[in-house]
């Protein structure tokens, strides 16, 4: 916040030429009307600099049939994080997520994607983010290396995983809106 001429504060957001910017895509599956997504991009405080989320996608019974197993990832990843990652403005450094049936993201994406897991520092394979660690997909092995140069810039009591809790909460409340003016 600063202060203007008038006495009146204001919320900044340095957007883009924020240091170190952090994603948070996550999904709610709502039984009537299917899987809604929402992205939410933070500096590396936490504070939010732009939230995005999608309208809901409801497979029908055909595409359950015809994607069997692949179904969770195909609409997770390809369609609901693609287009919240393609349509968000204020671009992450680094879209975290919580699960690995996302992951598969980072194949259609040019940012790195990782997977928020429990800390384990004798696993080299992961990353310590915050309180956590993360871990890339094995396609992409320069990711590591690449968020590594920032990683040190998140402080180490930070917790990876309260912001998912925030974008499902946002999630749910939209959802609610949704119900409410269709009632």
């Amino acid at each position: 916040m600063r202060g203007d001429d008038d006495g009146k504060e204001r919320w900044m957001s340095h957007g883009n030429q924020d240091p170190f910017r952090l994603g948070f895509l996550t999904a709610v599956e709502d039984a009537e009307r299917g899987f809604v997504g929402g992205l939410l991009v933070t500096n590396r405080f936490g504070r939010p600099l732009e939230f995005q989320c999608t309208a809901p996608v409801k497979p029908n019974r055909a595409q359950q049939i015809l994607y069997g197993p692949t179904l969770r990832p195909f609409v997770l990843g390809e369609l609901l994080g693609r287009t919240l990652v393609d349509k968000i403005g204020v671009k992450p450094h680094l879209v975290l997520i919580e699960s690995d049936e996302i992951l598969e993201l980072r194949q259609h994406v040019s940012m790195v994607v990782a997977s928020v897991k429990d800390s384990k520092p004798d696993d080299p394979s992961r990353l310590p983010l915050g309180m956590h660690a993360i871990s890339f997909h094995p396609d992409f092995p320069s990711d590591r290396d690449e968020i590594a140069k920032h990683s040190k810039s998140i402080l180490a009591e930070a917790n990876m995983r309260e912001p998912f809790e925030r974008v499902r909460e946002a999630l749910a409340e939209t959802l609610r809106l949704g119900t409410a003016r269709t009632a």
